[in-house]
């Protein structure tokens, strides 16, 4: 008979739509899915997709979800300064 935890494919399932953070790079993102062992992010506010180990991801807090947009802000507004 097989457990609801052997029919999971990651030790540390992710669903898509669920904020996490990728502790080996810092960055915060929306899981959009997985493909073998590695999962799909992309950030917050959009952009290029990252792949990340299921081993070096949590859930992410709130402030690790602002943090990440500040970032976004600073950089954005830092682009608009330039032109």
């Amino acid at each position: 008979m097989s457990s609801p935890e052997s029919a999971r494919e990651h030790p540390r399932d992710r669903e898509a739509g669920e904020t996490a953070l990728d502790v080996s790079t810092g960055r915060v993102g929306r899981v959009m899915g997985h493909v073998g062992p590695r999962y799909q992010l992309r950030p917050l506010n959009g952009g290029q997709e990252w792949e990340a180990d299921p081993d070096s991801l949590k859930a992410a807090y709130q402030s690790d979800a602002l943090s990440a947009a500040v970032v976004t802000a600073n950089t954005s507004q830092r682009i608009r300064e330039r032109m």
